[in-house]
């Protein structure tokens, strides 16, 4: 997979994510309706995109720990039945990880954030990618374009985690902002495509992608 193309599988991976009702644009919608104002569903979207890129960061940053100690055809088999187990998972029992209560701090809104991104098994999505990605010029030259380089090397995991965030934050907040002013709840209560079942979909398909790559 070639840089270029990998960058923007990364974004359009965070852009998925942030479509997704269940990963935080709900959550600001709901907020905002609460209080009455778009300033709360703004207001929520910095603890939410901070909670989803930590869980992608600790996800990409154990993985490439894990790159050291396991050769990279054992790692992708374990990043491949992970998504898999995950999908077949969601696909069995579908629930979400619930807050007790509409009152929430930044604290509770990033942990919840956190909870949310990892029960969905954001971060072994895009693994994959980063394990075909090579490493920043500034690692050393002779494992650049090594397989499992990216991976390895923490400038291209941070730049990964940062890119996939971006589309992550950019859909997020288009599609909550637009419901909010658009739509509000009300459009949830009479039309609602189940995106679990989509994202278990994806989640297998991504693993299988994944032992094939």
């Amino acid at each position: 997979m070639s840089g270029n193309w990998s960058w923007a599988t990364l974004f359009m991976l965070g852009a998925y994510h942030g479509i997704n009702p269940g990963m935080g644009w709900l959550f600001a919608v709901a907020l905002g309706m609460q209080e009455k104002r778009a300033y709360a569903v703004v207001r929520s979207l910095a603890p939410i995109t901070l909670g989803h890129a930590v869980a992608i960061g600790a996800v990409i940053g154990l993985a490439g720990l894990a790159g050291i100690v396991l050769p990279l055809n054992y790692l992708k088999l374990v990043v491949a039945a992970g998504l898999i187990a995950l999908g077949a998972y969601r696909l069995v029992r579908s629930r979400h990880f619930h807050w007790g209560g509409m009152q929430v701090g930044f604290g509770e809104l990033t942990l919840w954030s956190f909870l949310m991104a990892s029960a969905h098994g954001a971060g072994f999505m895009v693994l994959p990618v980063v394990m075909r990605m090579p490493a920043s010029s500034a690692a050393a030259g002779h494992q650049m374009h090594m397989d499992g380089a990216g991976l390895q090397d923490p400038i291209t995991g941070l730049l990964a985690t940062l890119v996939h965030t971006l589309g992550y934050l950019t859909f997020t907040a288009l599609i909550a902002l637009v419901v909010y002013h658009k739509f509000g709840l009300a459009l949830l209560r009479k039309s609602w495509v189940n995106l679990d079942l989509v994202w278990a979909a994806a989640l297998i398909v991504t693993g299988l992608v994944a032992l094939a790559i």
